[in-house]
């Protein structure tokens, strides 16, 4: 299957609110699949903060969970490397304490010379960017967190 046609099955797939795409062509398929956000489980917080310290209270317990903010985070879509502005001398897409709302553009992560647009899913406040400009990035890697 040619690469452009790859390439632009990736932007039609970017475009949409699809998950995963699969075309075939004769005996040749791809199947591009991208990973949506998927939200922290309370449930596996309270396991985790009872098993790191199990002599205090429930009570406390409680009052921490209800205080401490869940993240939505953003991951990479791919392996690639990450860019916070649009180009080298531009300003960032986001900043630290920048409201941002589902669709607005975050970064961008470049992956065989292509920029590709990551946008956020939720509306926000940025608490944590988690690379630095220029790194490079696994997929499913861990990029910005909003509140």
């Amino acid at each position: 299957m040619d690469l452009r046609k790859i390439k632009k099955l990736i932007e039609m797939l970017q475009e949409s609110d699809l998950n995963e795409i699969e075309v075939k062509e004769g005996e040749e398929s791809v199947r591009i699949n991208r990973k949506k956000e998927v939200n922290i489980n309370p449930a596996a917080s309270q396991v985790s903060i009872s098993a790191r310290a199990p002599q205090q209270s429930v009570y406390p317990q409680a009052i921490e969970e209800e205080t401490t903010p869940e993240l939505a985070k953003i991951t990479s879509p791919m392996v690639g490397t990450f860019y916070r502005s649009p180009a080298p001398g531009k300003p960032a897409f986001v900043e630290l304490g920048q409201k941002v709302k589902a669709g607005d553009v975050v970064c961008i992560v470049e992956a065989m010379k292509m920029m590709n647009q990551v946008k956020s899913d939720v509306d926000g406040i940025v608490r944590e960017i988690h690379i630095e400009d220029g790194q490079p990035v696994e997929f499913d890697q861990l990029l910005i967190s909003i509140e």
